[in-house]
This record gives C-alpha cells, sequence and structure tokens, in this order.
C-alpha cells in the first residue's frame, strides 16, 4: 500500500499581497499607523511574520499598498457615483455631497478615519505625496462633471476640509451647515464682481 501525501496548497502570490495589504487597513483603522508593525499584521492576515516581510520589506512599503488601495477603492467609488449621477442641478449636488460627508461620520467613519491618516501619512513620507495627490485629482475629476475645474477645485477642498473637521473636531458638522458652504462654493457669489 502506498501512504497518500497530503495534497500541497497552490501559493497565490498575489492573493497573499491582497490579503496583506487588507491587513493592514484593518491594523490602521484599529490601531493608527503607529500601532502598524510587520508582526500585527501577519497575525491579522493569518500569515507567517516571513510573508509580510517578503512582499513588504518596510512599514512604508505596507502604508504603500494600504494607501494605493484606498485611491483604489476611492476612484471605483466616483467613477460609479458619478455614472450613477450624469446630470445634477447645483442644488442637487449640493444635497447629495452633503449626504456623502455627513455618511462619513456615521457608520463609515472608522473606514474615513484611516483613509485620512493614510492621506496625511503623506505628510512625513515624500514617496506617498503621488498617492496623496491622486485623492484630490480624483474628486476634482468627479466634480468637474458638474461644474468647471476651478469650483471643482475648490469644492474639494471644501469636502477635505469638512471631513477633516467632522472626523478629527469635537462636533460634527451639521446638515445645514454645510449644505449653506457647499452652495457658496458651487454657485458664484452673485454680490461680488466678476
Amino acid at each position: 500500500m502506498s501512504a497518500e501525501k497530503p495534497v500541497r496548497r497552490r501559493r497565490d502570490p498575489q492573493r497573499r499581497i491582497e490579503e496583506i495589504a487588507a491587513a493592514t487597513e484593518r491594523i490602521i483603522a484599529a490601531r493608527g499607523i503607529e500601532g502598524l508593525t510587520h508582526r500585527a499584521v501577519a497575525e491579522e492576515a493569518g500569515v507567517p511574520l516571513g510573508a509580510t516581510t517578503y512582499h513588504f520589506a518596510t512599514k512604508d512599503d505596507l502604508i504603500t499598498a494600504a494607501l494605493q488601495r484606498s485611491v483604489d477603492r476611492y476612484a471605483a467609488y466616483l467613477e460609479e457615483w458619478v455614472a450613477r449621477r450624469p446630470g445634477l442641478t447645483t442644488d442637487h449636488l449640493a444635497i447629495l455631497l452633503t449626504d456623502v460627508l455627513l455618511g462619513c461620520f456615521g457608520a463609515q467613519r472608522d473606514q474615513q478615519v484611516m483613509e485620512f491618516e493614510l492621506y496625511l501619512a503623506a505628510l512625513r513620507r515624500p514617496a506617498l505625496r503621488p498617492l496623496a495627490d491622486q485623492y484630490v485629482e480624483l474628486s476634482v475629476q468627479a466634480l468637474a462633471h458638474y461644474t468647471d475645474p476651478v469650483t471643482a477645485t475648490a469644492a474639494a477642498a471644501t469636502m477635505n476640509g469638512l471631513t477633516m473637521r467632522g472626523l478629527a473636531g469635537t462636533t460634527t458638522p451639521e446638515r445645514g451647515h454645510i449644505e449653506t458652504l457647499l452652495r457658496r462654493v458651487l454657485t458664484p457669489n452673485p454680490t461680488l464682481d466678476t
């Protein structure tokens, strides 16, 4: 009788990389970037420590992978958002963008905190700045479907500021306040000369 050999699991390096990057996001969401270690990621991903260091030699490599995932997810979200709303009035856009921002402070808060923490990591890590730039560029491109490029840029900056304020501050901006600010940015002020 011949003994059957155990079936060897086929390795999928790309799947392993994705598992590690996803675990990195979960660790950052739970502990912040300062709590990110290869060991913590390995435990979260259920992989050997050597697998994390093999695919991501440094902590910055882990952060870069997580930020790239975040940017890719944001790009897909914006593409779908715009495709579902091909034409909006300024008023309707302000209302819908307010809904989006308020969602950042509710059930999506932990995800938003993690993504902003990754975005802000570029302050001290210049290699991350091109990815951080993509966040803003994606927002501007999406908003430019509804307005001119300068207004889209101003609206994106306003939304980033309101989101940061709502996530880091002691109070969440109120719906009326957000809508008023977005309407002001999206609509030229009639009292100003052009």
